[in-house]
């Protein structure tokens, strides 16, 4: 449009001047002329964008969505006491609080726990369970993945163990809960002093580890009974009875002897005749384990024939059946003997498998010729009983039956002497 301007200018002036003076009007036609033409070659002035509607505009303006019916009739109270309701309750998480929280999902390292916080909670692996870790004959073998540890969707007591994060974030354990509850289940056993079972999960110099109610207990080798503290040992599920319980200092300690003395040697008596294995040897006699006890055999009481060497009577891992001769059940301590199995004095070093054989005929054997021996004790103190009795009468009685002093006249002289 401005160019046409221009054009129409310049054939006007061509016109003008083609019949008019040269010089009328030059200096204002010029003008005019710079102008319009200056304003022909300036910018075109900015327009406002056109706003064109999207696919996803035109489809949300076209559809609004359910309309849910938002009408309070029938209800026992209104959106304004809702809304104080809302005002009123207070949703506060502080640290060591107890919650219930239910696992939504498995992360890296943990999973996530809705606790009906404002965020999700983080439960990490070491926190989910007090027991992380199987344990069999090999060893221990690594259980602690998340999704053995913890179910998704199942609701669990979790304690919250931390402040929130810049995100809003809490963690939580379940593990000190199930610490807490164990150490109070191991007080109230203590109180009743019964006996338990618990696996054997190491060993060390001086005794052994048990779980108990997924807590680490030491077993003092002293106190296991029949049995040293190898790696056999784990895996083993062992009687156990506490010794000392100490949750203060973190302190719990067992004795396998103890439990075995309640639970075996109850029904032991002297003259019983056992069955066990030899478990080593010592100058002084032998080990033998019975049902889990250790018992010893003494050098002495193997046979009635004199031993020069222990070894060539008897080797480890040898069955063998003995006579109980003593037992201290407090201390869970048995004396054996095999020389009052021998039918014949010596068969121990001759033939033993005889004397085994017929451990039950000659036990019998033994325990008549005893009885037959306390008898005859009995009757010969009640003689001698008898004996004093009538030596007594004489001292004590006259010709004429009367009973005199004999210490009378001693009484008269130490008077004479006084």
């Amino acid at each position: 449009m401005r160019f046409n301007i221009a054009t129409l200018v310049l054939l006007s002036v061509g016109a003008v001047s083609a019949f008019a003076p040269s010089n009328v009007g030059y200096s204002t036609l010029k003008t005019c002329l710079n102008s319009e033409v200056a304003e022909a070659v300036a910018e075109p002035a900015t327009k406002e964008p056109v706003y064109i509607p999207t696919r996803f505009d035109r489809l949300k303006a076209n559809y609004k969505g359910v309309v849910a019916d938002a009408s309070a009739e029938g209800l026992g109270f209104s959106y304004a006491d809702f809304d104080d309701a809302v005002q009123k309750t207070e949703y506060a998480f502080n640290r060591n609080d107890i919650v219930k929280g239910t696992v939504v999902q498995y992360d890296n390292g943990g999973c996530t726990v809705d606790i009906g916080a404002k965020a999700s909670a983080f439960l990490p692996v070491a926190e989910a369970s007090l027991i992380q870790r199987s344990y069999s004959a090999e060893g221990d073998t690594t259980s602690n993945a998340i999704e053995e540890l913890v179910n998704r969707n199942e609701e669990y007591d979790v304690e919250i163990i931390s402040e929130e994060d810049e995100n809003g974030q809490l963690l939580v354990s379940v593990r000190r809960i199930q610490y807490r509850e164990a150490w109070k289940n191991i007080e109230a056993r203590k109180e009743t002093e019964e006996v338990f079972e618990a696996k054997c999960i190491g060993v060390n110099r001086g005794g052994a580890i048990c779980l108990v109610d997924g807590l680490r207990a030491f077993l003092p080798g002293s106190h296991l009974a029949g049995q040293m503290p190898t790696d056999d040992l784990v895996g083993q599920v062992l009687p156990l009875k506490f010794l000392e319980v100490n949750q203060e200092d973190n302190k719990l300690v067992v004795s396998n002897r103890k439990a075995v003395v309640e639970t075996q040697m109850a029904n032991l008596s002297r003259g019983d005749i056992v069955a066990g294995m030899v478990k080593a040897l010592k100058p002084y006699g032998a080990f033998i384990e019975i049902g889990g006890m250790s018992g010893l055999l003494h050098i002495s009481q193997i046979s009635y024939d004199r031993i020069e060497d222990l070894e060539k009577v008897l080797i480890p891992g040898q069955q063998l059946k003995c006579m109980i001769i003593d037992h201290d059940k407090m201390n869970g301590r048995i004396a054996l003997s095999t020389k009052t199995l021998e039918p014949e004095p010596g068969d121990m070093l001759r033939d033993p498998d005889k004397v085994f054989e017929m451990a039950e005929q000659s036990a019998k054997k033994y325990h008549e010729r005893m009885e037959a021996e306390r008898k005859a004790r009995e009757e010969a103190a009640k003689d001698i009983v008898l004996g004093l009795g009538d030596s007594l009468d004489d001292l004590t009685a006259d010709e004429e039956g009367e009973t005199s002093d004999p210490l009378a006249y001693v009484s008269e002289n130490l008077d004479s002497v006084l």
